[in-house]
């Protein structure tokens, strides 16, 4: 069978436009499904789409340690729709920050910088965890998320620690923020993040979207195993 031109042109427009309307369609029952309606949108989503898996890449020894916690301290925990779990035992070249939807069983992935003093030679590995104040190290155990507030970086998100590996989380400042350095081009330059001192920290996008999606009031778990 044989078409002309004009045919052939209106398909190809025909199969653009069904296309583009499949793509969009994807990512508004995407973005609608992932934001809390009962929560005021109080913060820009990222001009980027982060990875999201169906089959979850969380470690199941961390993700059941996180569900665990999030069930231990049910009445510290205002939301149980969105988890952050970080797992240390990744190198921080790889993505290791989730927010684990518990509904859905979607995960995003995000790269996230730990604290120099978990890594004093910059191997780009976590080798220990520390609550003491001036350690400088990141801290192990369940935290509540708390406001969003502005600091030395920017917005920031509180944490609250509720182990007694993380007990001087507020003592520390340890929060989530934005650092120049744990972009993944930094990765492409050095083949790893650079260091915190202590806190989650994110690029700017990935925190961009982490505050929407986990904001105040959720469980935030780190550990390594």
């Amino acid at each position: 069978m044989e078409f002309s031109r004009r045919q052939l042109l209106g398909a190809g427009a025909a199969a653009g436009m069904f296309a583009t309307s499949a793509n969009a369609q994807s990512l508004s029952e995407i973005v609608a499904g992932l934001r809390d309606p009962a929560r005021p949108s109080l913060y820009p989503i990222a001009p980027v789409t982060p990875r999201a898996l169906y089959r979850p890449a969380i470690n199941p020894g961390l993700l059941a340690r996180a569900r665990a916690a999030l069930d231990a301290r049910s009445g510290m925990i205002r939301h149980r729709d969105v988890i952050g779990i970080t797992d240390f035992s990744r190198a921080s070249r790889d993505p290791r920050f989730y927010l684990l939807y518990v509904g859905s069983g979607m995960v995003t992935e995000y790269h996230v910088a730990h604290g120099r003093g978990s890594d004093p030679a910059h191997t780009g590995w976590l080798n220990h965890f520390s609550n003491a104040v001036g350690s400088e190290a990141s801290s192990s155990g369940a935290y509540v998320t708390g406001d969003v507030y502005y600091g030395k970086y920017g917005r920031s998100l509180r944490l609250t620690g509720l182990d007694y590996s993380n007990s001087n989380a507020e003592d520390r400042a340890i929060v989530v923020h934005a650092a120049w350095y744990a972009d993944p081009k930094v990765i492409s330059q050095h083949g790893k993040l650079g260091r915190s001192e202590g806190c989650f920290a994110l690029s700017e996008l990935s925190l961009q979207y982490v505050l929407q999606q986990l904001g105040p009031g959720r469980l935030l778990y780190a550990d390594k195993v």
